[in-house]
């Protein structure tokens, strides 16, 4: 199909070093799919990454047009793989053409934002501190600095975004708009639609004349295709998607380096949505429905599905659950992504079950192992007395709504939160004073803050943060989407009293007008903005 080789792709040659390989199946029948995939070996990991290395050492400073016509090239190579793409991305994934459609369209507008940034430059933070020589007691020095790029970024594709998340995903483009060589570890369910990606970036790599070094593609099933990139001493950074056991174990890796570095882990939460008594009783209807949509859009296989639903004892509570209830029922199963989630979804609506949640709508497995069955449970706050199980996130189309006594209990429930990427607040007219201390709680806790709709959905735009306190997140400091991602890849340098000839192109005094600097403590514009 498609021509697929199952090779490795390092720095722009095709590599088949070891003799073990895997195959995709397709999870709405368990279909075996039609190509072979190659384990990648230790020796293709070295090559990769020795790659990278040096065309970092040759691309590190290379002009920010150079970058920006680097990303705009892949955009357009993945837009013309065609239906190809799609059609190998359904079978891998079992997700709709449709949505695959509208997730390429993402892929390539992240792609083409990013090259807007970089031909911006405000990403680089460039600042001058001129010299005052006749500064009592001491001078000062001439002082420059901006961020430059880290160096080779090791990037884990995502299975619930077999694009956006993946091969050409908002890591690998951030990390390329850094200016950082990527290597990525495709994700094993879907390796022929990230063999096409590869190929795409590849085929850009070539067209502008970078160096084969800034993009390898390795595959694997196992473990240790991904240990061999976070422990190799080339790798500067790690991007990654996925569950907060992987992310964590990945962090653990980098700990143990002789040299550590960032993983940048995005790993997932329940995302709570606290629904108070005016907003139920103005619109509980339609915030039911508009929930119920949002927990089971695409199976639930989302990182902003709102798992975990807070409301106060009463009876526009009692109507909204009643609501809630029959929109689950009314939701059809489908084919989750592939057996392990469809397993570890099992597992997870057992772990809700044993903690006393009451399961209230939904049947209690799928057709299917691979299927998922929307479900929805009920707790009361008072009656558990350990509820660190609700906050564990429960990876597809589940949520549990837990119904608190009185302001009270509702406030120390969101004070007992683990960090999230989302949180979602709804309140009505009435409900002023006690929106106003659970949104603070809220804040400390989320990396976006909904005051209106549903989490899942996430722009991509400068403003957004896809990110949050531990365990949402390694560093809360971050977010893998939106144009402020390319921060995690760059780091800063200063330049005291460098000739000109020595300083990067945007720290020059000719530079002033094409860039934003601070000069001086003072804003200095860069060109008019289109």
């Amino acid at each position: 199909m498609s021509g697929l080789t199952g090779s490795q792709i390092v720095a722009g040659r095709e590599s088949r070093g070891g003799l073990e390989t895997f195959r995709a199946h397709d999870p709405r029948d368990g279909a075996e799919l039609p190509g072979e995939f190659h384990e990648a070996t230790t020796d293709e990991i070295d090559r990769a990454l020795d790659a990278a290395r040096h065309a970092h050492e040759s691309w590190r400073r290379a002009p920010r047009e150079s970058r920006a016509r680097l990303l705009e090239a892949i955009a357009a190579e993945i837009e013309a793989i065609g239906e190809i793409l799609t059609a190998r991305a359904t079978a891998e994934t079992g997700l709709p053409a449709a949505r695959l459609e509208a997730e390429r369209g993402r892929t390539v507008g992240q792609l083409r934002l990013f090259a807007a940034t970089v031909r911006d430059g405000a990403h680089l933070e460039a600042r001058i501190d001129r010299a005052l020589p006749d500064r009592r007691p001491l001078p000062r020095p001439d002082l420059r600095s901006m961020m430059v790029p880290l160096g080779p970024v090791a990037v884990f594709g995502a299975s619930n975004f077999p694009l956006a998340f993946s091969v050409a995903g908002g890591d690998t483009a951030s990390a390329l708009a850094a200016g950082c060589p990527v290597v990525v570890k495709g994700h094993p369910a879907h390796p022929g639609t990230s063999e096409l990606v590869g190929r795409a970036i590849t085929r850009a790599v070539a067209a502008v004349e970078a160096p084969a070094g800034l993009f390898s593609l390795l595959q694997g099933r196992g473990p240790a295709v991904g240990e061999g990139l976070v422990t190799h001493p080339a790798t500067r950074a790690v991007g990654f998607t996925g569950s907060f056991a992987g992310g964590r174990a990945l962090c653990a890796l980098a700990a143990t380096r002789a040299e550590p570095i960032p993983v940048f882990a995005e790993m997932g939460s329940v995302n709570p949505v606290v629904l108070l008594p005016g907003a139920l009783a103005e619109r509980g209807a339609e915030l039911a429905t508009a929930i119920a949509a949002s927990a089971t859009l695409g199976v639930g296989q989302f990182c902003t599905q709102p798992g975990l639903l807070l409301a106060l004892a009463g009876e526009a509570t009692e109507r909204f659950a009643a609501a809630l209830a029959a929109a689950f029922e009314g939701a059809a199963e489908a084919p989750m992504l592939h057996e392990g989630i469809a397993a570890a979804f099992a597992a997870g609506c057992g772990r809700l079950e044993r903690s006393g949640a009451r399961r209230v709508a939904g049947a209690e497995a799928a057709r299917r192992d691979s299927w998922g069955r929307p479900r929805l449970y009920r707790a009361d706050y008072g009656e558990v007395e350990s509820r660190e199980d609700w906050h564990e996130e429960c990876f597809g189309p589940s949520s549990l709504l837990v119904v608190c006594d009185d302001a009270v209990e509702l406030l120390e429930a969101l004070g007992r939160l683990p960090g999230q990427l989302t949180a979602t607040l709804h309140a009505g007219a009435a409900d002023e004073e006690l929106a106003a201390s659970a949104a603070e709680r809220l804040e400390e806790r989320a990396g976006r803050v909904l005051f209106a709709g549903v989490p899942t959905g996430v722009e991509v735009s400068p403003a957004m943060v896809h990110g949050g306190p531990w365990p949402a997140s390694s560093d809360a400091r971050s977010t893998s989407v939106g144009t402020a991602a390319v921060r995690r890849f760059l780091r800063p340098i200063c330049w005291q009293d460098a000739p000109p000839t020595r300083l990067p192109p945007e720290l020059r005094d000719e530079a002033a007008g094409t860039l934003p600097r601070l000069v001086d403590g003072r804003p200095e514009a860069g060109p008019p903005r289109t």
